[in-house]
């Protein structure tokens, strides 16, 4: 066995302020001179949804890229709250604003003082799909009457801030709840539509300060199902305000408590999209970094 050169490796809790809750990512802050197969190696060997390497950037304050067990991702929410809190709470960034480079363009960051981590996604794009009740009782295992009352007034549709999704509005917390989804038919619906996941919502929450409770399928993306997803979030805004008519408003999205794992995201709508919220680190430490031609972590 040789002797592997070994990274700094932390798994951040994001959109949350517990431990144990939200939606763990793994960070890897010097991810600089690794090649894409160490990092999804090491993604792998960390198990989280998604783990974000800070690297440095020659047109930007910094750039990060993202991968899944399985593979490489544009852009990933709640990755870019967890990175930023940590290195905020290292003291290697100040409270302020940064740029920083991912697959899907640049993008804002801003760190505020109590450590709330701001990411302003790209455009926002909206458009509602023809997607029958039908079709969506297959996919979501539900019945029509889950989407009836609600599809009235909000349709089906197809939302990105930097990332796209199908958005599909739901009656009830309870039918939200009796989703039994066939991650098969998702993911070919998705690919269908041009989104990397299914996002269903619905008005009737937990909190009465929260807009909508949601969950999130990707089984595209290696993620069946997504504690608390950033860029989902984003996405339901820019649905909301687009077919809500209400602007300059912030929302607050549920998630992640079908998993026992809450989260809070805050999205703000007002020039464009921002998904805000707090992280928490749960473990610190090391990791043993494969060469290249190895393809696997050797220890950990």
């Amino acid at each position: 066995m040789t002797d592997n050169e070994r990274r700094e490796v932390h798994l951040v809790d994001a959109f949350t302020t517990d431990p144990f809750s939200g939606n763990p990512a793994g960070v890897v802050p010097e991810g600089d001179g690794l090649e894409a197969d160490q990092m999804r190696a090491i993604a792998a060997e960390l198990g989280a949804s998604e783990t974000v390497f800070v690297r440095e950037s020659e047109d930007t304050d910094r750039q990060l890229r993202y991968f899944t067990p399985e593979q490489e991702v544009d852009l990933c929410g709640h990755a870019t709250v967890a990175a930023y809190a940590r290195l905020f709470e290292r003291a290697v960034v100040d409270a302020g604003e940064y740029t920083i480079e991912t697959g899907s363009g640049d993008v804002t960051v801003e760190v505020e003082s109590d450590g709330t981590v701001w990411l302003e996604g790209s455009k926002p794009s909206v458009s509602a799909v023809d997607v029958g009740y039908d079709e969506l009782t297959d996919v979501l295992g539900l019945t029509e009457t889950a989407f009836a009352g609600v599809g009235e007034d909000l349709p089906v549709a197809r939302a990105s801030t930097g990332m796209p999704f199908l958005i599909v509005p739901v009656n009830y917390f309870e039918q939200l709840g009796d989703v039994t989804p066939d991650l098969g038919a998702i993911e070919d619906l998705c690919a269908a539509e041009g989104a990397v996941g299914l996002y269903a919502f619905t008005f009737d929450t937990l909190d009465r300060e929260s807009t909508v409770h949601g969950r999130l399928f990707a089984p595209s993306l290696g993620v069946n199902e997504d504690p608390v997803t950033g860029t989902a979030s984003g996405a339901v805004g820019a649905y909301l305000r687009r077919f809500s008519g209400v602007e300059g408003t912030e929302y607050r999205c549920e998630q992640g408590d079908f998993l026992d794992r809450p989260g809070r995201v805050r999205v703000r709508t007002g020039d464009g999209i921002r998904v805000g919220g707090q992280a928490k680190t749960t473990m610190s430490g090391e990791i043993a970094v494969p060469d290249p031609e190895d393809g696997e972590i050797i220890e950990a």
